[in-house]
């Protein structure tokens, strides 16, 4: 389930719901609304998968340098 997903993203990297709303999906009240049973498209759900792989990746890639 993709709000699950979001929210250990959220505690692993202490990141807002407004801010990742933002980066993701260009939507403050995402996480919200996610939580309060919005279902997302595909298109949403693959957006805010990718931005969180994304986001991963870019971590990982500065700790190596």
């Amino acid at each position: 389930m993709l709000i699950c997903s979001i929210n250990q993203f959220l505690s692993r990297h202490q990141m807002a719901p407004t801010v990742f709303g933002r980066c993701a999906a260009q939507d403050p009240r995402l996480v919200f609304d996610l939580r309060n049973g919005r279902e997302p498209r595909g298109a949403m759900e693959a957006r805010c998968r990718a931005f969180m792989a994304g986001y991963e990746l870019a971590r990982e890639q500065a700790n190596v340098a």
